[in-house]
C-alpha cells in the first residue's frame, strides 16, 4: 500500500499497526463483526495477521488468535469456503500448508484499509499537533479502561451457595 497518498509516514502506520495489535484482544467480538465484513473477531484477526505477513501456517494463526489449533482450523475452513483465504503447500516443505489471502479478501480488506486510511487521513489533518498529542493520551486511556473491562471478565465469579434442608 502506497501510504504516501495518505499523507502517513511509516512510523505512524506503525504506531497505527502496533496499537491494533495492543488491543486486538480488547474489543468485543460484536464490534469487531460490524466493522469489518460482517466476519467475525476471530476472521478479522486473521485477515490482519495475513496483512501484517502475507502468508502464515496453522499454528502461526491460532498462536496469533489465542485459541486452539482444531478451532483455527474451522475458523480458516470458514473463509476459505467463502472466498478470504486460500490454502497453499509450501514450496520448501510440502507438508506445511500455508494459509494466504483470497482474491475476494485481499479486494475487500484492501478496500476497508482504503476507506479507513482515507477517513483517518481527513480527521487527523483537521487536528492540530496538540489535539493530535491530546487524542494519543485519550486512546492509551481508551486501552486502560478496555483492559480493566477484560480483567473483570476473566475474575472468576462468585458461587452463592444455597442451603439445602
Amino acid at each position: 500500500m502506497d501510504l504516501k497518498q495518505y499523507g502517513i509516514t511509516q512510523e505512524s502506520f506503525q504506531m497505527v499497526c502496533d496499537y491494533i495489535d495492543e488491543v486486538k484482544e480488547l474489543l468485543s467480538s460484536e464490534l469487531w463483526g460490524n466493522i469489518f465484513l460482517d466476519c467475525s473477531k476471530n476472521e478479522v484477526l486473521v485477515l490482519w495477521l495475513l496483512f501484517l505477513k502475507d502468508e502464515v501456517n496453522m499454528s502461526e494463526i491460532a498462536e496469533y488468535i489465542h485459541v486452539p489449533l482444531n478451532t483455527a482450523t474451522g475458523i480458516v475452513s470458514r473463509m476459505e469456503k467463502s472466498g478470504l483465504v486460500e490454502r497453499t503447500r509450501s514450496d520448501e516443505d510440502k507438508r506445511v500448508v500455508l494459509i494466504r489471502f483470497g482474491d475476494k479478501g485481499r479486494t475487500h480488506f484492501n478496500s476497508l484499509l482504503n476507506e479507513m486510511m482515507r477517513y483517518g487521513t481527513k480527521i487527523f489533518s483537521s487536528f492540530t499537533k496538540e489535539e493530535i498529542e491530546l487524542f494519543v493520551k485519550m486512546t492509551g486511556k481508551v486501552k486502560e479502561v478496555l483492559k480493566e473491562e477484560k480483567q473483570k471478565e476473566a475474575a472468576p465469579k462468585k458461587v452463592r451457595k444455597i442451603t439445602i434442608e
